[in-house]
């Protein structure tokens, strides 16, 4: 194998280890947004609860 073909390799896993992590990303961050959005909701639904 050349050294060539030694980096194009290299270059192809970090290339798919990127977008996997990207991808990643952006799952995790959705889902703490929708977190947080479903849970501001719930508080500000039940401050009328608490208020006079």
């Amino acid at each position: 194998m050349n050294e060539n073909e030694k980096i194009y390799r290299t270059l192809s896993a970090t290339g798919a280890g990127d977008i996997v992590i990207g991808i990643l990303v952006i799952v995790v961050g959705l889902s703490a947004g929708v977190i947080a959005i479903v849970n501001g909701a719930r508080l500000l639904a039940s401050r009328k609860n608490i208020m006079l």
